[in-house]
């Protein structure tokens, strides 16, 4: 889409985003006519929450390689990555084969398929702290039955979060907490707060079953974890005899071994899901013997853990293919420093303007955030301003980039250089268009 490609260094923020959303709307008419009807039968025209953007999102109609084309015919480069569940791209070869062939088998067979066992391997080979991994369906439904795994096997109740973090649509803890989350107890901690999570550990070890925690916050803002404050997670939660639960939903494509990997811990369970079923819905959960092995059907004490969808069939297959002969070892380390390098070439271009921004991450995550304030913890950029972010969304969608709102970007495997130097060409004229904007008080 044609770049807006006049400077507006003079006018307020808000008038800079009401003049980026008068052109969005311009641009994108049948967008906003199916928006506007498919609020007749859902809540909002959404099922999913986190899909809706203002003034409305546009709607994808199909998708190649990592380029997306909209109901208007739009052409974007998707950097979205459907939020890092997009890892394959829109239409990797290898995926789609081994879903063809097990369709050819049949859907919904009603018994053990010829997939599981070989994902299950490899999931095992793949990720240090896995020793036992069973399959589910969603990351939210592996966090759930970590949490639920934990609170059985030590007879606990409360669950220690983080502020501000994201762990399923269950259990999200931003502003305050969702309104809907399980209804478990919990007790929450401040991220990369060593000394504070030392003491709330203490105070509440006797009803703590488990502490769950990004390695590094994903809908938080990509923030990194200390290295000190996993340091105290793992001492006191071996300590009190707690569970300490790391969700790599997001992360574990951030290296070969996942995050917990790269960083040399050993949490006692992991939670899964995004990519590893190969664009398929998935989740899994794994961890120690001692723990996973509660749910061994064969024990006459075993914990029930059922699912219609758990060894989905097309699931699978698309994730066999996908560890075996795709996200191998040593494309993760490629597409983790490509990304790397990425996140590096737009810091300078903030530096090179003089820009209340920054862009935080690992590997191939990363998160623009509208403030030079250090960010520790999800609270460090709840100021930010929230029409910079919007701001800039809109304005990367103009010039043909898809992008989350919030900032979040996630490489998938086909993204090129090329493709990287049209990004930051984008951000570039951007930053020129806006810097004047940027910096003012609205």
């Amino acid at each position: 889409m044609a770049n807006s490609a006049h400077p507006l260094q003079n006018i307020s923020l808000s008038a800079a985003l009401a003049d980026v959303e008068a052109r969005y709307i311009a641009a994108n008419p049948k967008s906003k006519a199916r928006f506007e009807a498919a609020a007749h039968n859902m809540p909002g025209g959404n099922t999913r929450t986190i899909l809706h953007y203002d003034p409305f999102p546009v709607v994808i109609v199909r998708g190649e390689g990592v380029r997306l084309t909209d109901l208007d015919g739009h052409l974007y480069t998707d950097y979205l990555g459907e939020y890092t569940a997009g890892l394959y791209g829109h239409s990797e070869p290898a995926i789609a084969a081994a879903i063809q062939e097990a369709l050819s088998g049949g859907l919904v067979l009603g018994g053990p398929n010829a997939y599981e066992a070989r994902l299950a391997e490899l999931m095992c080979e793949r990720f240090p702290a896995v020793e036992l991994v069973r399959f589910c369906n969603s990351g939210t439904e592996a966090n759930l039955m970590c949490l639920s795994l934990a609170r059985a096997a030590t007879g606990r109740d409360a669950i220690m979060v983080f502020n501000g973090a994201y762990h399923g649509g269950f259990l999200a803890f931003a502003n305050g907490g969702s309104r809907v989350n399980a209804p478990f107890e919990y007790v929450v901690g401040e991220y990369n707060d060593p000394e504070g999570t030392q003491q709330l550990i203490s105070q509440n070890a006797g009803k703590l079953a488990a502490v769950i925690v990004e390695p590094m916050m994903g809908a938080g803002g990509c923030i990194p974890a200390d290295r000190e404050f996993l340091d105290v997670l793992r001492r006191e939660t071996e300590r009190h005899g707690i569970v300490l639960i790391f969700d790599e939903v997001m992360t574990s494509r951030l290296a070969p071994g996942g995050l917990h990997g790269a960083l040399g811990f050993t949490p006692d369970l992991v939670s899964f899901g995004k990519y590893l079923g190969g664009g398929v819905t998935f989740g899994a959960f794994g961890g120690r013997r001692e723990l996973m092995g509660l749910l061994d059907p064969t024990r006459k004490d075993g914990f029930m853990h059922s699912g219609t969808y758990n060894n989905n069939v097309l699931t699978m297959a698309a994730g066999v293919a996908g560890l075996e002969k795709v996200f191998t070892p040593a494309r993760a380390e490629e597409l983790n420093a490509s990304g790397d390098g990425l996140r590096q070439r737009l810091n300078a271009l903030i530096d090179k303007h003089n820009v209340p921004m920054q862009v935080l991450g690992r590997g191939s995550m990363l998160c623009v955030h509208p403030t030079r304030k250090p960010i520790r913890r999800p609270s460090d950029h709840a100021s930010a301003p929230a029409d910079a972010r919007r701001l800039l969304h809109l304005e990367l969608n103009l010039r043909g980039f898809y992008t989350a709102p919030r900032g979040f970007m996630s490489l998938s495997l086909p993204h090129t250089e090329s493709d990287h130097d049209r990004l930051v060409a984008a951000f570039e004229g951007f930053l020129e268009d806006y810097a004047g904007v940027l910096a003012q008080p609205d």
